[in-house]
């Protein structure tokens, strides 16, 4: 999540880095549902597969990926690549979960479990510490504006080593933003996220948020 205070962040392109044609289609992709609002949560499925086993496919192997503890935050929508393998799917699918319930709840043992100590940041805000203290310190400072806050995992894409995620954020203003103690005006918008998986966490990722929706529902926008 981007850094409040800067209510000009929404603004920036994500840097020029050398990606692969998954991370361009994936981020075209995510831009668009970004810009549409919330979309309509679609079945679990699976991508590159013969029509012939699509039906198998998107009602059984796929959801044996992901793991139903009532702990972590469950995918409304999960879209996984089979060339990967089984292992490395499951391995993935159970980090975005693990990044993800950090989100929902904002508990530290999520963020440590998904990220890497040498996690970077690769679209960092201004004000926020560059590795693994980075998320951390934005889901405290979002926390103090809006104390409830949740995160829906509302579509996942495995491809290779990257997760593609679109988030749904809700909570009330409850907190205080700016030095301003809000009234309990709701807050919903939408995230996307990439992230890049290493050996065993993610070691880096790319963002950008709605923070046009968030600003102007926490009455900041002029």
């Amino acid at each position: 999540m981007s850094d409040l205070r800067r209510p000009d962040a929404v603004r920036r392109r994500l840097r020029p880095q050398t990606r692969t044609a998954t991370r361009t289609a994936a981020l075209a992709v995510a831009l668009a549902a970004l810009a549409g609002g919330t979309a309509a949560a679609t079945p679990v499925h699976e991508a590159g597969r013969p029509a012939a086993d699509r039906h198998e496919s998107s009602h059984a192997w796929p959801q044996r990926l992901v793991d139903r503890s009532p702990d972590l935050v469950q995918p409304k929508a999960l879209t996984v690549d089979r060339s990967i393998g089984s292992r490395r799917a499951a391995q993935e699918v159970h980090l975005a979960q693990q990044l993800y319930t950090f989100w929902n709840t904002g508990q530290q043992r999520y963020l440590d479990a998904a990220i890497s100590p040498q996690f970077r940041d690769n679209t960092l805000p201004p004000g926020r510490p560059q590795g693994p203290t980075g998320p951390a310190f934005a889901s405290r400072t979002f926390r103090a504006a809006v104390p409830d806050l949740t995160c829906e995992l509302s579509d996942v894409l495995v491809t290779g080593d990257e997760i593609t995620a679109r988030l749904v954020f809700r909570g009330h203003f409850t907190g205080v933003f700016n030095g301003v103690r809000g009234e309990g005006r709701p807050v919903e918008f939408n995230a996307i996220d990439i992230q890049h998986v290493g050996t065993d966490r993610i070691v880096e990722d790319w963002h950008i948020e709605d923070n046009t929706t968030l600003l102007a529902q926490l009455g900041v926008n002029g």
